[in-house]
C-alpha cells in the first residue's frame, strides 16, 4: 500500500501495521517540517502560518503553536481559527484530529489518537489502531493534560490541568481527575463583567 492507501486505512480505525516504510518516512518528514515550524518563532505571523499550512491539513487564521510543537503526521490534523497552543504540545495525529475556533491549549498538552495492539506479539509485529478526537469551539486545556483516543469535547467545556481524559464530555463542562469526570456545568454564574469594560 502507498502512503495515502496506509492514511485511509488508519482513519477508518482498521489494525495497521505501524512500522511500514511509508510511515516511517512520513513520520520523519513531519519531525523535519515541525522543526521548520519552532524554529520560525519570533516571525512574522504571516510566515508561521504558512509553515504551519504546510505542515497540517488545515489551519485557520491565527491559529499557533508555543515552541515546541510536535506531531505524528501533520496531514490528519484540522485546526480551526484562533487556535493556541503554549509550549511543548504533541499531537499523534493518526486518527484524525479536529480542533474548533477560539480553542485553548495549556503547556504540555498531549493528544492521542493512535494505540498499540493489546496483543504483545501483535504489538511486537507494529500492530496499531486510531480512533479520532474533536475538540469543539472555545474549549479550554489545562496544562499537562492528555487526551486519548475517541474522545469528543464538547463546544465551551474546560479540562483540569493534569487530566487524563478517557472519554466524551459535554459542551460547557469542566472535567478534572485521572481518569477526567465532569466536575459541573458552566453557567451564568461563572460570568464576571469583564467584557463590560472592554
Amino acid at each position: 500500500m502507498n502512503l495515502e492507501e496506509q492514511r485511509k486505512r488508519i482513519l477508518s480505525g482498521a489494525m495497521y501495521n505501524d512500522l511500514t516504510d511509508e510511515l516511517v518516512q512520513a513520520r520523519e518528514r513531519t519531525v523535519l517540517a515541525t522543526d521548520r515550524y519552532n524554529a520560525s518563532f519570533g516571525q512574522s505571523a504571516a510566515i508561521r502560518e504558512a509553515l504551519l499550512r504546510e505542515l497540517v491539513l488545515h489551519a485557520g487564521e491565527g491559529a499557533s503553536f508555543q515552541p515546541t510543537f510536535r506531531c505524528e503526521f501533520g496531514f490528519n490534523i484540522s485546526l480551526g481559527e484562533h487556535f493556541y497552543a503554549n509550549f511543548d504540545c504533541v499531537m499523534l495525529d493518526g486518527g484524525g484530529i479536529t480542533i474548533g475556533d477560539h480553542v485553548l491549549f495549556g503547556p504540555r498538552v498531549s493528544i492521542y489518537t493512535s494505540n498499540h495492539a493489546m496483543d504483545p506479539a501483535e504489538r511486537v509485529a507494529g500492530a496499531c489502531y486510531a480512533k479520532p478526537v474533536v475538540i469543539g469551539d472555545n474549549v479550554w486545556v489545562g496544562g499537562g493534560v492528555t487526551i486519548n483516543q475517541g474522545v469528543t469535547i464538547g463546544e465551551g467545556a474546560i479540562i483540569g490541568s493534569g487530566s487524563v481524559v478517557t472519554h466524551s464530555v459535554p459542551a460547557r463542562t469542566i472535567a478534572v481527575g485521572v481518569p477526567a469526570r465532569p466536575l459541573r456545568a458552566i453557567s451564568d454564574a461563572d460570568r464576571t463583567d469583564y467584557l463590560s469594560g472592554i
